[in-house]
């Protein structure tokens, strides 16, 4: 217990240390050096993906959020620590139906060759909307991670719309479906960017993810 004491308050103090933006990459070749680890974060058009990121890191305007679902079309990179520890990367938001499909494919194209091909990628977090629970959508990215062998852990959004008793539930059924992939990480965190829960125990994940050998 101690050991989680200690792993949750350093993420805290590392998380409130320098953060910065680093760059969009639209394609492969714009990917910067693989020279840290990686942890990068997927989810549904307005699953709170921004919010979550500007939540963990203390900051109002890191990761640009907006109602427009598919905005973000791009990896984006954020640089942790100085000296650089380690980099989040806020990957395009997904299952969005006004997307023409030239997009949808584009996006599958980046998503699945990064996930595929980035050796420093120790971590996805796959964020599901606690009022929805994992969607086939989701099962879909999931699938990918799972071919790729890409560990990730699955991490539910706005824990605070739904009554208690409504957020056990979907935290149950959402644990149940991990245990049967093989890449999920069984532990199940429920988070709310508003009132904050869940987030030292998602930054204590994030470290222990990008510091495990």
């Amino acid at each position: 217990m101690t050991e989680d004491t200690d792993l949750i308050e350093t993420a805290r103090k590392l998380f409130s240390g320098p953060i910065a933006f680093l760059k969009s990459a639209p394609d492969l070749k714009f990917l910067p050096d693989a020279t840290v680890n990686e942890v990068a974060f997927a989810g549904r058009s307005n699953v709170g993906k921004s919010s979550l990121i500007n939540a963990l890191t203390n900051r109002n305007g890191l990761a640009r959020t907006s109602n427009t679902p598919g905005r973000t079309q791009e990896l984006n990179f954020f640089d942790v620590g100085d000296p650089l520890k380690f980099r989040l990367v806020d990957m395009p938001g997904y299952g969005f139906a006004e997307a023409p499909k030239d997009v949808v494919k584009k996006w599958r194209f980046l998503v699945n060759d990064y996930l595929r091909g980035r050796q420093v990628l120790k971590r996805a977090l796959v964020l599901i909307d606690s009022r929805h629970g994992i969607k086939d959508v989701d099962r879909d990215v999931m699938d990918m991670l799972d071919a790729a062998a890409v560990s990730y852990h699955l991490v539910l959004t706005k824990a605070d719309k739904i009554k208690a008793s409504a957020l056990a539930d979907v935290s149950a059924r959402t644990a149940e479906e991990a245990r049967k992939r093989p890449a999920a990480h069984p532990h199940i965190i429920p988070t709310s960017s508003e009132k904050g829960m869940g987030l030292p125990e998602l930054r204590a994940a994030i470290l222990e993810a990008v510091t495990d050998q």
